[in-house]
C-alpha cells in the first residue's frame, strides 16, 4: 500500500561481485554517493574499488567479493536521504565561456528572459558535477535554477563542437570533444575538458564544483 514515503534503495548484481543500487532521484543518487563514499573512507566496503554516481544510480565496482545483500542493505539502512545535496566540497574549476551559442536566442525565448539574463544565470551559480558520462571528461552538472531548466532540441545536430556548452532538462555541461548532441547550445570554452596525456585526464570529476565566467566578444 503506498505510503507516500519515497522507495528505499533497490540492489541489482552487475556482474560477479558488483552492485548497481537504484535510487528514485538525482538527488537522491547524490546524497547516497557520499554517504557510501563516507562508509568506504571507514573501511566499511571491502572489496570495493571504485563508486561509480549516475543519473538515479551509484554502482559499487568490486574486484573481488564485496558486500553480500543482506551486508549491503544493512548498510544503507543508515543512508539519511534528508541530508543536504549542496554541501559539495570537492575542488572548483573555472570555465571562461565565450556566450555566443547558436541556441541562446531559443533558450531565452523558451524561458522568457533576455539572453544576457540567460548568460547572468548561467555564470551566477555555482555547478557541482554530479556524474560523468556519454563521453570521456562529460560532466553532467547540477544546480541549474528552475527556470532555467529547458528541454532538448528536437532533432540533435550530427555534429557539435568540442568546448560547446549546452543545456538539457536539469543539466549543464561541456562537450569534451566533437560528437552528435542534441543539447541548446550557449556558449563555447576554449579549455579542454579531457586530454588522455594529463593526470588525471578528465578536467571535471563527480563532486567537483563548476563556476563559469563569461569572456568578452
Amino acid at each position: 500500500m503506498a505510503t507516500g514515503e519515497p522507495a528505499g534503495p533497490l540492489l541489482r548484481r552487475a556482474g560477479r561481485w558488483s552492485w548497481l543500487v537504484e535510487v528514485d532521484s538525482g538527488p537522491a543518487a547524490d546524497r547516497l554517493h557520499r554517504h557510501l563514499a563516507a562508509l568506504r573512507g571507514r573501511g566499511a566496503l571491502p572489496g570495493v574499488v571504485d563508486l561509480v554516481p549516475g543519473a538515479r544510480t551509484v554502482l559499487l565496482d568490486c574486484a573481488s567479493p564485496g558486500p553480500g545483500r543482506a551486508e549491503l542493505s544493512r548498510l544503507l539502512a543508515g543512508w539519511d536521504r534528508a541530508v543536504p545535496a549542496t554541501d559539495a566540497a570537492g575542488p572548483v574549476v573555472r570555465v571562461p565561456v565565450r556566450y555566443d551559442g547558436p541556441d541562446l536566442a531559443e533558450v531565452a525565448a523558451l524561458t522568457g528572459r533576455t539572453p544576457a539574463g540567460v548568460v547572468a544565470a548561467h555564470t551566477g551559480t555555482e555547478f557541482t558535477v554530479a556524474f560523468c558520462g556519454f563521453s570521456p571528461g562529460f560532466g553532467y552538472l547540477t544546480g541549474l535554477p528552475e527556470w532555467l531548466r529547458v528541454p532538448r532540441r528536437p532533432e540533435p545536430r550530427s555534429a557539435v563542437p568540442a568546448g560547446a556548452v549546452g543545456l538539457a532538462g536539469e543539466y549543464t555541461g561541456v562537450y569534451p570533444r566533437s560528437s552528435p548532441g542534441g543539447w541548446q547550445l550557449i556558449g563555447r570554452t576554449a579549455v579542454r575538458l579531457f586530454d588522455a596525456t594529463r593526470d588525471p585526464p578528465a578536467l571535471l570529476a563527480p563532486g567537483t564544483r563548476v563556476r563559469f565566467t563569461a569572456e568578452r566578444p
